[in-house]
């Protein structure tokens, strides 16, 4: 049977699965029928799940039982990082290779409960740490619009697995861009909530303050839809926000705002400044006032977001040592198997920012760094909280460069992390930002459009979002 993947969505499946147009099963293997085909070039997917199968069956069950919801039987992708109990969790590293989840992440114990079907687990940057995917320890992820470039990162798996129709949605971690940007480089749909909105219970952690599970879509409402299904307190999550403390929704003033200082930083694509300055008029088009703001602090953010996140990338990567879990190398001495085991198991990209992050903590360098990035954190949070009482929201493009071909910038790792430029503050201030693919420059690739809003407001995302998607 030829389902058009292409042009499906979460709610034209779900109301073809509920009038029985296809089953969940014809559904699963025509996507498995495009992986099998494409997945050999792009390297979108790590390994496809065993139980695939099994988990179409319990869907149809419960599309018979009346059971179901909008994300019952809908084939998605799971992110190297997020343990899924029985299978294979690796952060696509060497010293987790084969360790294999003895639990479930809050995520994935609610998508299970709403019947979602997990195709596989796709690649990504090692530990999350890089921009284009190209860290992995098991090979560069393709974008599927281009070949010759990368998909963006560090959630390059995740992305591409949609972007090849080979998925019809999945789940990246964003950290400081990891979900905004490769959806920006593969023309989707990125969404990092707010800190807090979704479990980081049972994903591998980077930096504990900064990541944020979301999803990938091709459309702002499938983005919404996987969003509401794992937006939910989880008590094993000391950081999840209980519903009763969320605010209520205030109305839209149609105001939005544009930070010009921030734009005019120093090596952003002149093409992509032409670009997000039509978007904003298109915008405009569907009725909402575009002022300018000032944020003078904003240009600090990926300065403290690399004190900020090496720091507690040293810290929570301290526990892979070769003796408890993951890979192990003999040694004659404790310290010998530590050594050994750590310089096998860990790539390039995560020992630079372990030896960055422990210089950063170092006794002498604490105060000077650290402490001071955390004050500024605190600066850049209040001066957005402060211009989110004038706007709804504030726009940007998604990352000041297209997408890059291979090798071009993984041997200067300084201009790799200018990628995460304009999506980093969202992360600093824990505040939810999307990316929404803008058109395309005439070599096809395409352009990401970038909103962020205050706490807690990812509706105001959704609803901007999709009057932005009517005037594209």
């Amino acid at each position: 049977m030829q389902i058009d993947l292409k042009n499906l969505t979460i709610e034209k499946a779900h109301a073809s699965l509920k009038s029985g147009e296809f089953t969940v099963t014809q559904l699963v293997n025509s996507y498995l029928e495009v992986i099998k085909e494409k997945n050999e070039e792009i390297n979108a997917y790590r390994e496809i799940y065993n139980d695939v199968l099994e988990q179409a069956k319990i869907a149809e069950e419960m599309f018979k039982n009346g059971t179901d919801t909008l994300m019952t039987g809908i084939p998605m992708a799971l992110k190297d990082n997020m343990l899924f109990e029985g299978h294979i969790a690796s952060a696509s590293s060497l010293i987790l290779e084969n360790y294999k989840a003895t639990y479930d992440s809050g995520i994935v114990k609610q998508l299970k409960k709403q019947g979602a079907v997990f195709l596989g687990r796709t690649n990504m940057d090692e530990f999350a740490m890089g921009s284009s995917t190209e860290t992995s320890a098991f090979g560069n992820t393709k974008n599927p619009l281009d070949i010759t470039r990368v998909p963006g990162g560090s959630s390059g798996g995740s992305v591409a697995a949609v972007a090849m129709n080979g998925a019809l949605v999945s789940l990246g971690s964003d950290t400081g861009g990891s979900i905004r940007q490769p959806a920006s480089y593969c023309g989707l749909v990125g969404l990092k909530p707010t800190y807090g909105a979704v479990s980081r219970f049972g994903i591998i952690s980077m930096g504990s303050s900064l990541d944020q599970v979301g999803p990938f879509g091709k459309t702002v409402r499938d983005a919404e839809i996987l969003f509401n299904a794992i937006n939910d307190y989880d008590e094993k999550d000391s950081t999840s926000i209980k519903k009763e403390n969320r605010l209520e929704s205030q109305p839209l003033k149609k105001k939005i705002g544009i930070p010009r200082e921030f734009l005019s930083t120093e090596g952003t694509d002149p093409e992509i400044i032409k670009n997000f300055n039509e978007s904003c008029k298109k915008l405009e088009e569907a009725g909402y006032e575009i002022v300018d703001v000032s944020l003078p602090l904003i240009k600090y953010s990926l300065a403290v977001y690399y004190i900020i996140s090496p720091a507690e990338v040293s810290s929570n990567l301290a526990r892979y040592d070769g003796i408890r879990y993951g890979l192990h190398e003999d040694g004659a001495n404790l310290y010998d198997v530590y050594t050994k085991s750590r310089g096998k198991g860990f790539g390039k990209e995560v020992r630079r920012r372990i030896l960055l992050g422990t210089y950063i903590l170092s006794h002498g360098y604490y105060d000077a760094y650290y402490n001071t990035a955390i004050k500024v954190r605190d600066a850049i949070k209040d001066e957005l909280t402060k211009i989110f009482l004038e706007v709804d929201a504030i726009v940007t493009p998604t990352s000041p460069m297209m997408p890059f071909k291979f090798g071009e910038k993984s041997k200067d790792p300084l201009s790799m992390y200018l990628a995460d430029l304009f999506s980093v503050p969202a992360n600093i201030a824990g505040i939810p930002a999307i990316s929404i693919p803008s058109g395309k420059n005439s070599e096809g690739l395409p352009f990401g459009f970038h909103i962020m809003a205050p706490f807690l407001r990812e509706d105001i995302l959704f609803t901007i979002g999709k009057d932005f998607e009517k005037h594209i």
